[in-house]
């Protein structure tokens, strides 16, 4: 029937998320083009499934909905084994390229919103808008630019921004997913950004190294201890991110804390009972990390809907076709160069491609498909997720707010 919603229950959506990414497996092999490019495959497939979305749609005028309240969780877990990964000896030895870093991405975060206003402005639009198609919906994603949209309608000018916002999140994050494995094999084979061959690393898909002979190999007691560890870890960044809202009004994204939850936990247990074993840097954590990245990320791409991309006004195409430009620029000429023009610095050009223009697990997906064909790059993992989950968002409404009071 015309008209009508069909929503697909939180059982259904779940596992016709695992087929969808072995659909992705299913294309990147048979279409080399993806393979090539290093396209995700939870891109691949994710996608495909968004397109025939639009089809039924468009066809039938169906639309055709997925439950997700297991997304979040899936969210939680995976950046929550970045935290228990992540030893604070490390981040002392990557200081200098974590700062580089860091100031590439504040430099970036202003470059994007000056490209975004700057053609609204020419245009004859308000500020507000070229904002949406700078560091609102793109750096920000889908939950900064629901946030700032009705501010944005009342107060600036700028009706539909909450339509706007998350139609121009939406294809960023497709732009996101499709730019990182192009840019990071570029600088990789025309750069001189290949492994070195003398170093070689064993790594995880997540980027460090195992420290134990033990937890080389998968067991069920590993999984449930590294599932038991993240459950904790979750439930403790839950609770933080409940009593900053409420004590100082600093509302982070519950990812973020569970982060820091994973960080703080695994800089300090393993000291207070040294004869625990701990899961971090396992390859039992690894599986349950790269499991929650694929389905959460598949869940994330086949559940857009892409008719409302249609309603991008041209103004806002011409923002977000310079916006991606001007992202591959910056990657190639000063992200690159500056991170020490190696093989990290190219896995971090795909990274960085993937959160500013989408999101931080489309960073880690654009990684991982780079270091599944050319090795492990641990700093690059290490030092990018710190800069996306814990900065950006601080940065953004700083940057956001002092771009609106100019």
């Amino acid at each position: 029937m015309a008209g009508e919603t069909i929503t697909l229950t939180e059982f259904v959506s779940f596992n016709l998320a695992i087929l969808v990414y072995f659909l992705g497996v299913r294309l990147n092999k048979k279409i080399l083009v993806l393979d090539r490019f290093n396209i995700p495959e939870p891109v691949s497939g994710g996608l495909l499934v968004a397109f025939l979305s639009l089809v039924v749609y468009l066809g039938l005028g169906t639309e055709i909905g997925f439950s997700l309240q297991s997304r979040d969780y899936l969210l939680y877990c995976f950046f929550t084994a970045i935290g228990l990964n992540a030893r604070f000896a490390d981040l002392a030895k990557g200081g200098k390229p974590l700062l580089i870093l860091l100031m590439l991405t504040v430099c970036y975060m202003l470059l994007q919103n000056a490209v975004g206003s700057g053609i609204a402005a020419a245009l004859g639009l308000p500020t507000g808008f070229g904002l949406l198609g700078g560091t609102i919906s793109l750096v920000g994603g889908h939950g900064t630019a629901i946030a700032w949209g009705p501010k944005l309608a009342t107060d600036y000018g700028v009706p539909g921004a909450v339509e706007i916002g998350a139609a121009t999140a939406t294809l960023g994050l497709i732009a996101a997913s499709l730019l990182g494995g192009p840019v990071g094999k570029f600088l990789i084979e025309k750069r001189g950004g290949k492994p070195d061959p003398n170093r070689p690393e064993e790594a995880p898909m997540i980027g460090l190294e195992m420290e134990r002979e033990a937890d080389t190999s998968v067991t069920h007691t590993g999984l449930m201890r590294s599932l038991l560890v993240l459950n904790i870890a979750i439930g403790l960044g839950v609770a933080l991110q409940e009593a900053l809202s409420a004590g100082i009004g600093l509302d982070l994204p519950v990812f973020v804390c569970c982060l820091f939850c994973g960080i703080v936990l695994s800089n300090t247990v393993p000291l207070v009972f040294p004869k625990m074993t701990w899961p971090a840097r396992s390859k039992s954590l690894a599986v349950l990390s790269d499991l929650a990245l694929g389905i959460f990320l598949t869940m994330s791409l086949m559940s857009l809907q892409l008719w409302t991309i249609a309603g991008l006004a041209g103004p806002m195409l011409l923002i977000l076709f310079t916006q991606v430009v001007v992202a591959a620029a910056f990657i190639i000429l000063a992200l690159y160069p500056l991170m020490g023009r190696n093989y990290n610095a190219a896995v971090l050009g795909a990274g960085f491609a993937g959160f500013a223009l989408g999101a931080t697990p489309t960073a880690i997906a654009n990684m991982t498909a780079i270091t599944k064909h050319f090795g492990p790059a641990t700093q690059a993992f290490l030092i990018l997720p710190l800069v996306s989950a814990f900065f950006v968002d601080l940065a953004n409404a700083v940057i956001i707010l002092l771009f609106l009071g100019g």
